[in-house]
């Protein structure tokens, strides 16, 4: 039996992640303690995260909490994770994803196409305002900030006609209801490691990893790694229009990209490869295809690699 310390963000979301992981590991025999935390990015409310440092201000914080030994591991929305981890930390697990999709959320629309011209929709990522705008030009995008409960306060106070959010954090809160209608991934493709919750630990720490090894699940696991590895060979990050989504049949791996202009001024470019994979390496293999292939095709039709390769 070994006595871990989990740090965790302190929104609701984020507390029931780390206590589903506190519970699990409860459950094959470990002692386990949570430190909640505030990190910057939920102190920062004001400016989009692409103007202020990135998803990482998510995950700072509990790094430290590491690095000094005041907790053992680190529970994340993966998609919250940096696609680059500091040198001595480790992904250490990935566990079975949850719903990957966005969500419609509305007090008084059906689904998107219900909304009409020059409707409010709020959402505080620069891939949903990319592929929204590839569907509906007409709708006016505004900026979202906010933990989960904030984000649907504000629409409830009449601020949007309607906002996307993760699937994923809905369902986990019990909130399902909440959800009008959910994106198909052919209009509305996921962020990488969209749904999926990563634990974070010190390199060093071989007890950590073997006790998180049964809550690993493989199969989340290599669609991710290459949905991440798209991401980070395209310089990925929250300044970055960028979706990547993949799946695994068999031993088969399908992955789906696309990148989209935030002003609307160039088509949404999309590319899909598949390709047998067998681990993470091959996975993350498949991955640096893909945003090869995605990356030629944003630069033939004016895209600008200095954009592309804009990183935190």
């Amino acid at each position: 039996m070994n006595h871990f310390t989990i740090a965790t963000r302190e929104s609701r979301l984020a507390m029931w992640q780390a206590e589903h992981v506190q519970a699990l590991l409860k459950g094959l025999g470990h002692q386990v303690n949570l430190l909640g935390m505030t990190t910057l990015g939920d102190q920062i409310l004001d400016r989009a995260l692409s103007q202020v440092g990135g998803k990482g201000l998510f995950v700072k914080e509990l790094e430290v909490a590491l690095e000094e030994k005041r907790a053992d591991l680190a529970v994340h929305s993966l998609k919250d994770v940096p696609m680059e981890l500091p040198e001595g930390f480790s992904l250490a697990c990935v566990m079975e994803r949850e719903d990957p999709r966005d969500a419609f959320v509305s007090n008084n629309y059906a689904n998107l196409d219900a909304l009409p011209q020059g409707a409010v929709v709020g959402t505080s990522s620069l891939r949903r305002v990319a592929l929204l705008r590839a569907v509906r030009p007409d709708l006016k995008i505004e900026a979202l900030r906010g933990n989960l409960d904030t984000r649907l306060r504000k629409l409830d106070d009449g601020l949007y006609d309607a906002i996307v959010l993760a699937a994923a954090g809905l369902k986990r809160l019990g909130l399902s209801e909440r959800i009008r209608a959910v994106f198909d991934t052919s209009v509305m493709l996921p962020a990488a490691g969209q749904g999926a919750l990563g634990i974070e630990t010190r390199s060093d720490r071989a007890d950590v990893m073997q006790a998180l090894s049964p809550l690993v699940h493989q199969t989340s696991w290599l669609a991710v790694a290459a949905e991440r590895a798209v991401s980070r060979a395209m310089g990925g990050s929250c300044s970055m229009p960028l979706a990547a989504y993949a799946t695994l049949a068999q031993d088969q791996l399908s992955i789906d990209a696309a990148w989209g202009d935030v002003e609307g001024r160039l088509p949404l470019v999309r590319v899909h490869l598949s390709g047998p994979v067998s681990n993470l390496d091959s996975a993350a293999a498949l991955g640096q295809q893909v945003a090869k292939e995605l990356i030629r095709q944003v630069l033939a039709q004016g895209g600008k690699l200095d954009h592309l390769a804009a990183t935190h």
